[in-house]
């Protein structure tokens, strides 16, 4: 990301990451229901698949509002951001993680777990730091469109906390699955 977007923590470069952010989800939740046809008759079993799909689709829709409401504040700085750097790398950059996120799950799922366990833990960090370079932001209140779905914040510094604080869960979540190992 740095080599493409530079060192220096952006909006922008939020928004990009929050496009890579929904993959593992997607990846997973589709992997369960694969799973869930195979081994519906064990109805333990399939709880257990059910209460995952449930999670990883949360945890899906969670990177979502992340990426709306990022999106919000790009428009709202009234930077436009070039199409090439910030519209088709990114769709480029998600495919060619969600092949590799693919491939590690197949391979080993611990892998994928870890990999976006880390993932997570690195996106907290940079949201912090952002909040902590941009003092400015405790004054700046914030109005969304999606507040009445994703909550409301009264400073954008407030937001991006949470939405920080949103990462960390996640890093938490897929370390959960680490410990838990595949399901079936």
């Amino acid at each position: 990301m740095d080599l493409l977007y530079g060192r220096r923590r952006t909006l922008e470069k939020f928004q990009v990451l929050e496009i890579v952010a929904r993959i593992p989800y997607q990846i997973w939740e589709n992997a369960a229901y694969r799973l869930l046809t195979r081994r519906h008759r064990d109805s333990a079993l399939a709880r257990r698949i059910h209460e995952r799909i449930e999670e990883n689709r949360e945890q899906q829709d969670n990177e979502q509002w992340h990426l709306l409401i990022v999106g919000e504040l790009v428009r709202a700085s009234g930077r436009r951001p070039g199409r090439l750097r910030f519209r088709v790398l990114p769709l480029l950059l998600a495919l060619s993680y969600y092949h590799v996120a693919w491939l590690m799950f197949v391979l080993a799922p611990r892998w994928s777990y870890r990999l976006n366990a880390d993932f997570e833990d690195h996106a907290e960090h940079e949201y912090a730091e952002f909040v902590a370079e941009h003092p400015e932001l405790e004054a700046v209140p914030h109005r969304s469109a999606f507040a009445d779905r994703y909550g409301a914040h009264g400073t954008v510094a407030d937001l991006l906390r949470q939405i920080g604080h949103d990462e960390r869960m996640h890093k938490q979540e897929s370390e959960r699955y680490l410990r838990e190992g595949h399901l079936g």
